[in-house]
């Protein structure tokens, strides 16, 4: 992994997330993300579906989730 994030990733009010341990993670989980969705194609691909329409259902199921945690800010 790079030392630099591939995203500048931002707090609810648009300030840039400075804390590089706060970068770590969210980079490790993005990466994790991709590689669990590349599987998810994959295996679809292989089993014969269309990956447009998979990755179209991904990115639904993404849209449609909601976070257990709300900030009291």
């Amino acid at each position: 992994m790079s030392s630099r994030p591939s995203h500048t990733w931002r707090t609810p009010e648009g300030e840039p997330v400075g804390c590089l341990e706060k970068l770590k993670v969210l980079e490790q989980n993005l990466i994790e993300f991709e590689s669990v969705a590349l599987d998810f194609l994959e295996d679809a691909a292989l089993m014969g579906c269309d990956v447009e329409q998979v990755r179209n259902a991904l990115a639904e199921r993404l849209a449609a989730i909601q976070i257990r945690y709300k900030s009291d800010k």
